[in-house]
């Protein structure tokens, strides 16, 4: 049995080098290095892709959630709704602006924002409310879009884990993840389920102002070379980036089920297991990515576990071991533990296996196997 790997990203290089040198290299020949044709070429084919009118490439995701709120006109001191169960860089940019972020709680099943939550949390300053689609799957956008209609508000979406899932309406209508809302972003990160070979990220809207405006912030607020009408950042996607991306938007679709597949196949050998919750799905097979494969266990002692499948060559994750409302930066004296039930929960049983393109069915068989054996003793 090969080395299992936690994101098996030489295996994916592997089956994709050749295209992916010969993109490089052509950056490297023509030395249009920063924002380059690649990266042009990129922009129009993600759009067409996403169904999206407009891509704006940036350095990475946490700059694009960034950039979105300052293009959205954010001022400090409004208050912006998220789920307290995410990766920190989703409120760290709330932080940055000055803006106020407000932390609520998450589902039991899919680890989303709770839409409840959110309703409790509205006050007369929100502006704003920024749902994470958490491991691949996407949040409850209907509602989300529904609510923000109501009280005026702007819908971010942080789709840095979930790009190529799709969200089903109530009537049937399908949407790409991160096009619903007033403005999506994303991360191509290298373990993501459409990653480069370093940091990117990308900013999507179908609102032609929010596109204009947002163009002149990833380039030093400038649209004509050194006449500056907005106040910008530097944040602009490497064409070497741009041309791996290239490379692997076609495969994005055929990634994404290989990672269904294997998400299933865990999904069976986990199936009689008692102590062990799968991850939910809400019914529609394109729904959830599977950028993590988490399990909840029920009376097993997690950490001991971590500890017992890394000593047996298996690598695993706990995203997130920490609610951000008790992390240090993000503490608030608003805050009441009864209003975070699941995400306190949800930090102690979580488990992330393995989950990438080239998992084989030798390696699924003896990470369900090793975990079962823990589990039954």
């Amino acid at each position: 049995m090969k080395k299992i790997q936690m994101v098996d990203l030489k295996g994916q290089y592997n089956g994709i080098k050749d295209v992916v040198n010969s993109s490089i290299q052509k950056v490297i020949e023509n030395t249009a290095f920063v924002n380059g044709p690649q990266v042009h070429e990129f922009q129009k084919e993600l759009e067409q892709y996403l169904g999206v009118k407009h891509v704006i490439p940036c350095a990475n995701g946490t700059d694009a959630l960034q950039i979105a709120m300052m293009g959205l006109g954010l001022k400090p001191g409004d208050e912006v709704i998220t789920a307290d169960f995410t990766f920190a860089a989703t409120v760290e940019v709330i932080a940055l602006l000055k803006l106020t972020p407000v932390l609520v709680d998450v589902n039991e099943d899919d680890f989303n924002i709770n839409i409840d939550a959110i309703k409790k949390a509205i006050t007369p300053k929100t502006k704003a409310i920024v749902p994470v689609h958490l491991f691949g799957q996407c949040a409850n956008m209907e509602a989300i879009m529904q609510i923000a209609k109501e009280h005026n508000l702007f819908v971010i979406e942080d789709n840095a884990q979930a790009i190529g899932a799709n969200y089903t309406y109530s009537n049937g209508k399908k949407i790409k993840a991160g096009t619903i809302g007033n403005v999506g972003a994303t991360s191509f990160f290298p373990s993501k389920n459409l990653g480069c070979y370093g940091d990117g990220g990308a900013i999507f809207t179908n609102d032609d102002d929010l596109a204009h405006t947002i163009r002149g912030i990833v380039n030093h607020g400038m649209y004509e070379r050194y006449h500056h009408d907005v106040v910008g950042v530097n944040s602009r996607l490497d064409s070497i980036q741009a041309a791996v991306l290239n490379a692997k938007l076609p495969l994005l679709d055929s990634y994404n089920e290989s990672r269904k597949q294997a998400a299933s196949k865990y999904d069976e050998a986990f199936k009689n297991t008692e102590k062990v919750v799968v991850p939910y799905r809400n019914g529609e097979d394109d729904s959830h990515v599977f950028h993590q494969y988490t399990l909840k266990l029920k009376g097993v002692d997690r950490d001991a576990l971590v500890k017992h499948l890394n000593e047996k060559g298996i690598p695993c994750g706990v995203y997130y071991p920490i609610p951000l409302h008790k992390q240090k930066a993000y503490t608030d004296d608003r805050y009441n533990e009864a209003d975070f039930k699941v995400t306190n929960q949800l930090v102690n049983e979580v488990i992330s296996l393995p989950m990438h393109t080239e998992l084989d069915n030798e390696q699924i068989e003896y990470i369900t196997s090793t975990i079962k054996q823990f589990i039954n003793g």
